[in-house]
């Protein structure tokens, strides 16, 4: 046991003395000779963390990082595990070259975000992609919930991502499967008890309330992310202010009479033109989703594609979908994907499935601030079921599906003159 210590040790040591002389930068490669794209992402986020400047290279071999060869990121990028070659100012004068040459461009990053998820603080039957992502990528980021979104405690956050979450006061929609089970029940007391103490009546209203103050943080410069359900509950939740469109079975009133001709579709950030599902007993909350759909096809015909963009004129898109794949493996949530027919013609589609008409990962401007929406729950669990464990990003250490959530988490990193679209 002294032996492996000393070991260790001595290691670490050869690691902190790792000579750069001739060396004035790292190139982090994200294309296929990557070991770990997404500790790839952890690594600049921790350089950008320890006030040092870095650059993205965006369509070069994978969305590419330069780095300063100093210690202390050649150590970490060693310890994570991350391939990088040492470069001298030659080598990027002939990167900077081929760079101008292509359908390439480097966006200078200059500060790491300060990140905030969205999550319930009753643990859930369920994991959360990003949050999963963030703590594998060893990103640190703050947990709110209702009370500090409804008291302007958004306001010291660069990122937002809306964990696994319900802003229509449905629970999910679990009702037909779940309503006798223990998890459902506490988050209903939990939830009908938080409303109380906040001053509304019903969940719902309260839900409401705290989609209009989010919808106030992205116009008022925020960075926003949300995945599967989240994604179209959050827009349906900003159309019916004002309009009750929930069960009695979740609030114990009835709807509003002609609740979907009152809807103000004005107020949706991405989506327009949707019907609701309001039937407790169906797993559904409007006509967005195309979880049928997609589930009707099967793992193995399930992928989407992702765009390309014109990395000089377009770099926000870019940014957003920079990979070493251009096809995706799909994969299914609550909310799996988007119904091209009901996305606002301003929205920028990232990804989508062309044959089926379905749009999986889409972007837009709010305001002074901005929004994506990606479908599913899971990247590498494609049918990610109530109770399932946790994935094991360590399995997935080069996951296409994950490096899009942390392409959004670094993306408001860039220098702002870039994120102005």
């Amino acid at each position: 046991m002294r032996r492996s210590i000393i070991a260790v040790l001595i290691l670490i040591a050869s690691f902190a003395s790792v000579s750069t002389v001739g060396a004035q930068q790292i190139l982090v490669p994200m294309d296929l000779s990557q070991s770990n794209h997404l500790k790839a992402y952890g690594l600049a986020f921790g350089a950008l963390s320890k006030g040092h400047k870095i650059d993205w290279l965006l369509n070069y071999r994978g969305g590419s990082f330069l780095m300063p060869a100093v210690n202390e990121i050649v150590l970490d990028a060693r310890l994570k595990n991350v391939s990088f070659v040492e470069v001298t100012g030659s080598d990027v004068a002939q990167l900077n070259s081929e760079i101008a040459q292509n359908n390439m461009e480097i966006v200078h990053l200059e500060k790491a975000p300060k990140v905030a998820v969205y999550v319930p603080p009753l643990k859930q039957p369920w994991d959360d992609a990003v949050m999963l992502a963030l703590e594998y990528a060893e990103i640190p980021y703050a947990r709110i919930f209702d009370e500090e979104v409804l008291t302007s405690g958004l306001e010291k956050y660069d990122w937002l991502h809306l964990h696994h979450e319900d802003f229509t006061g449905q629970y999910g929609k679990f009702y037909a499967a779940y309503r006798h089970t223990d998890w459902y029940q506490a988050d209903q007391r939990d939830a009908e008890a938080r409303a109380q103490k906040l001053g509304f009546k019903k969940v719902s209203e309260e839900k409401k309330a705290v989609a209009a103050k989010i919808r106030e943080y992205v116009m008022g410069g925020g960075f926003l992310f949300a995945m599967c359900s989240a994604c179209d509950s959050y827009d349906i939740a900003l159309a019916a202010s004002g309009v009750d469109i929930v069960a009695q079975e979740f609030d114990y009133d009835g709807l509003t009479p002609g609740f979907q001709e009152k809807l103000d579709y004005e107020r949706c950030f991405a989506f327009t033109g949707f019907h609701l599902v309001p039937s407790p007993l169906v797993y559904e909350f409007s006509d967005i989703d195309t979880s049928d759909y997609a589930s009707a096809r099967g793992s193995d015909a399930d992928y989407f594609t992702l765009f390309e963009f014109s990395a000089k004129y377009d770099p926000v898109p870019t940014m957003l979908t920079q990979n070493h794949v251009s096809y995706v493996k799909g994969f299914l949530g609550q909310t799996t994907g988007f119904k091209k027919s009901l996305v606002k013609k301003s929205v920028v589609v990232l990804g989508e499935d062309a044959v089926h008409d379905e749009v999986k990962y889409l972007h837009g401007n709010v305001g002074r601030g901005t929004f994506t929406f990606l479908g599913g729950h899971d990247p590498e669990d494609y049918q990610h079921a109530v109770g399932d464990p946790p994935t094991d990003l360590a399995m997935h250490t080069t996951s296409p599906g994950y490096r899009l959530i942390l392409n959004n988490i670094l993306f408001p990193a860039a220098k702002k003159k870039t994120l102005k679209t």
